[in-house]
C-alpha cells in the first residue's frame, strides 16, 4: 500500500517584478513512499527540495502531474484538492516540521507544542508535549515562556516537538537537524525511527550525512527534476 505518491509533478514560478520570467523550478518528479519507510530528498540548495515539500503539503499548487495523499481507503490528488480539503488533510494526514517555527506572540512553548493536536489545555495532551520538550532538551523553566525569547537551536527543537507530537500518517521534514547539536540531532533521528516503527510514511530534507544514513530508506536525488525537460 503506497500513502503517497508524485507522479510527474512540476513547478513553475512567475517572477512579477521581473516582466513576468518564469522560473522552472521543478518537473517530472516522480516517487511513492510507503508506511514505515523514509525518503530524502538530495541535492544542493535551489535544486527544488523544499518546494517539493511545499506542493505535498498544499503550500504550493503543482502545475502539472498528480500527488495523491492516502487519506483512509481515498486517493486525494492535493494539487487539484480544493483549500478546505488540504486543510482537513493537514488535520488528519499531513504532518510537517518546517525549517522556522511560525508560532502565535506571547504564546507560551508548551501550548505552542500541543496547538496542533487542537486540544491545547488538555491535560493528556500537555503531558505528551511536555514529554517531547523533555526529549529535546528543552529546558522546563522556558516550557512558560513565548518561543521567540528563544535561541535558534531552542526555538528549532520546539518546532520539532510541535511536528512530531500529532500522530498522523505522513510526515514531512524540512531540515529538521539544522542548528542542533549532536546530541539533540540523535534524540530526532530516534525520533524518526520511532515513527518509522509505527508505520509512518516520512519524506525528509537532511543536509547531514550522518543523520541521513540513519533515516534513509531511499534518497532521491532532486538535481534531476530540475533538469528534466
Amino acid at each position: 500500500m503506497i500513502a503517497l505518491e508524485l507522479s510527474d509533478v512540476g513547478k513553475t514560478f512567475t517572477m512579477h517584478l521581473r516582466g513576468g520570467i518564469r522560473l522552472r523550478a521543478v518537473a517530472g518528479v516522480s516517487f511513492a513512499v510507503s508506511p514505515g519507510r523514509c525518503v530524502v530528498l538530495a541535492g544542493p540548495s535551489g535544486a527544488g527540495k523544499s518546494s517539493i515539500l511545499k506542493m505535498i503539503y498544499g503550500s504550493y499548487r503543482c502545475e502539472q502531474g498528480r500527488i495523491l495523499v492516502r487519506h483512509g481507503e481515498e486517493l486525494i490528488d492535493v494539487g487539484q484538492a480544493e483549500p478546505r480539503r488540504i486543510l482537513n488533510l493537514r488535520r488528519e494526514v499531513l504532518g510537517c516540521v518546517a525549517q522556522f517555527l511560525r508560532a502565535v506572540p506571547r504564546v507560551a512553548a508548551l501550548d505552542v507544542v500541543a496547538e496542533p493536536l487542537g486540544r491545547p489545555t488538555a491535560a493528556a495532551d500537555r503531558t505528551r508535549a511536555s514529554e517531547l520538550l523533555r526529549r529535546l532538551n528543552v529546558p522546563e523553566h522556558l516550557w512558560g515562556l513565548a518561543p521567540a525569547t528563544f535561541s535558534g537551536g531552542e526555538q528549532q527543537r520546539v518546532n520539532i516537538a510541535r511536528g512530531f507530537l500529532p500522530e498522523l500518517p505522513i510526515l514531512l521534514l524540512d531540515e529538521p537537524t539544522a542548528s542542533l547539536d549532536v546530541a539533540n540531532r540523535k534524540v530526532v533521528v530516534d525520533l524518526i525511527r520511532e515513527k518509522k516503527r509505527h508505520g509512518v510514511a516520512i519524506v525528509a530534507i537532511v543536509h547531514d550525512e550522518e543523520v541521513r544514513d540513519a533515516v534513509a530508506d531511499h534518497v532521491i536525488d532532486v538535481t534531476r527534476f530540475a533538469t528534466a525537460a
